[in-house]
């Protein structure tokens, strides 16, 4: 029986690896060491450690890594925290596989610790750009450090190999985020408007909004000027959903809380869920901010995306996407295109078999000796 580990560090993070933990758990020769840390261990965001406890999944490990404020020097610091914790776990416990989901900056940490302890890693959506964000260049060094790759789409896949991965090691297997929505029941429309608070005679939209972490606009400005978006919008009652924990985020929080203690069109959720999410994009008007949600979540079900700023310039964009600039006209504009927009789902992200297939290529991928020198594979082979 082979060991997978799987690190988990925020509730959007592991509501997207639900699928993948539930197939490995299940299957009779993977055994699933579930490592939890980060801001799952944090009362702040909510100590959703909990949330996976009562799912049932066995926790082979809680490690804490977050410094309390999210300035540059704690993100730091919660960096430096997850190399000492995890290379102490890594040390005594060690998987025949760790799989790493995207783009934080305390997974440089954890993959650090297993490239010394030589864990293969399998990472998942690898090739994807955020221009706007330091995560770009996290996910892509994190990709340099992983040995088999599970991209969401083939342009992705395509990027990665361009990196110097071996075709031969790189996956496209379509998005977990896709298949939570294709596979969960969620909940209908009056179901989620009674369990937010949501008045049952106002449509609504779904607000989040994380710092632009490569940008000159403080997070302070950016919440500001969507609290006056919001203010112009008092027909439509917003649901705000908590930003992470990059530097800036707990500003954005706070402005967000007084406005919606101090405003009858919104509510702020600490933390939904990812059913009681997904169930919320679903039903929304439109979803608007500055999150992955809005590009890969919200047009898999159809939702119209305002997608404010450049933190994720570079993704792929569906139909249903409006990329705006961070000013207020724009964004109102914007809103008032979301309308005009069908509501068609996209199937740019695979077709729900998604933890399936990572499962069954890491069964495979582990019948054979792992050699973790890797050679960089060139485009166009350079003459010797």
């Amino acid at each position: 029986m082979k060991n997978i580990a799987v690190v988990t560090s925020n509730r959007a993070e592991y509501g997207i690896l639900i699928p993948l933990i539930k197939k490995i758990y299940a299957d009779d020769d993977l055994h699933l060491m579930l490592i939890v840390t980060g801001a799952h261990l944090s009362e702040k965001y909510g100590y959703t450690i909990e949330q996976i406890k009562d799912d049932g999944f066995p926790i082979a490990a809680a490690i804490p890594i977050l410094e309390e404020g999210n300035t540059v020097l704690d993100v730091s610091l919660s960096m430096a925290n997850a190399i000492k914790g995890f290379s102490e776990f890594f040390f005594n416990n060690r998987p025949d596989m760790l799989v790493l989901l995207g783009d934080r900056t305390e997974m440089l940490g954890v993959a650090a610790a297993a490239m010394n302890a030589n864990i293969p890693i399998a990472h998942l959506h690898g090739g994807e750009v955020t221009e706007g964000a330091v995560d770009d260049c996290v996910r892509h060094a994190l990709t340099k450090m992983s040995y088999i790759h599970f991209t969401g789409t083939d342009i992705y896949r395509n990027r990665v190999i361009q990196m110097g991965e071996h075709p031969a090691r790189v996956f496209n297997v379509g998005a977990l985020s896709a298949e939570n929505i294709l596979n969960v029941p969620l909940m209908s429309e009056l179901e989620i408007k009674s369990d937010i608070d949501i008045p049952n005679d106002m449509n609504y939209a779904v607000l989040t909004l994380h710092p632009e972490t490569v940008e000159s606009l403080s997070p302070k400005k950016a919440a500001g000027i969507l609290c006056e978006c919001m203010d112009k919008e008092r027909n439509t009652f917003f649901v705000i959903t908590a930003s992470n924990s990059d530097v800036g985020g707990d500003i954005i929080n706070n402005i967000f809380i007084n406005y919606a203690n101090q405003n009858p069109n919104a509510v702020f959720c600490h933390s939904l869920g990812m059913k009681k999410y997904l169930s919320a994009v679903k039903h929304a008007e439109y979803v608007i901010g500055n999150s992955s949600s809005g590009i890969i979540e919200a047009p898999i079900l159809g939702v119209p995306t305002v997608n404010i700023g450049d933190r994720q310039r570079g993704r792929i964009m569906a139909q249903t996407i409006i990329n705006t600039a961070f000013d207020i006209p724009s964004i109102c504009d914007a809103i008032s295109k979301t309308a005009e927009i069908d509501r068609i789902p996209s199937n740019i992200y695979g077709d729900g078999n998604t933890s399936e297939k990572v499962v069954s290529i890491i069964k495979k991928v582990l019948q054979d000796k792992i050699d973790l020198k890797k050679g960089f594979y060139d485009l166009d082979p350079v003459r010797r």
